[in-house]
């Protein structure tokens, strides 16, 4: 008997085909109150900071909240690059969906902003996105 040999599929998925769009920004001079008003009100675990050119220069999430509270640094109108992660990692939007969930696993980050050529945010990949996204091949494949 002849083995049955299984051709492997390629499916080319690019961050751009499951990135969120619009980014959501704030200036890096915003207090904290604001961005994290700002993520609540979008449902969303982190948020870009921009320059006044609206290059990305870092990246506020969560966790960073959570240590702004823990610090007891909310509610003093701290701006935005206090608490930042400073030049986060990020991809562009053309880059293969394996290599981003690489890129995040490594870098045990949750959320990866993707820039232009000028670095300027176009979008963000986060966990959910990813998970999203398995969850609609599943759902494609696993059909009978």
């Amino acid at each position: 008997m002849v083995p049955v040999l299984r051709r492997r599929r390629k499916f080319p998925i690019r961050v751009e085909d499951i990135m969120s769009t619009p980014p959501i920004t704030a200036n890096r001079s915003a207090p904290i109150e604001e961005v994290a008003k700002i993520m609540n009100e979008n449902n969303i675990g982190s948020i870009l900071i921009v320059d006044d050119e609206g290059k990305l220069e870092g990246i506020i999430t969560e966790r960073d909240i959570l240590f702004a509270v823990a610090h007891d640094k909310i509610g003093k109108g701290l701006p935005a690059y206090m608490i930042m992660t400073e030049d986060p990692l990020t991809v562009t939007p053309g880059v293969p969906i394996i290599e981003a969930v690489r890129i995040m696993r490594e870098a045990n980050v949750r959320h990866l902003p993707v820039v232009d050529k000028d670095n300027r945010p176009v979008g963000m990949i986060s966990l959910r996105d990813i998970i999203d996204a398995v969850l609609m091949f599943l759902d494609v494949f696993m059909q009978k």
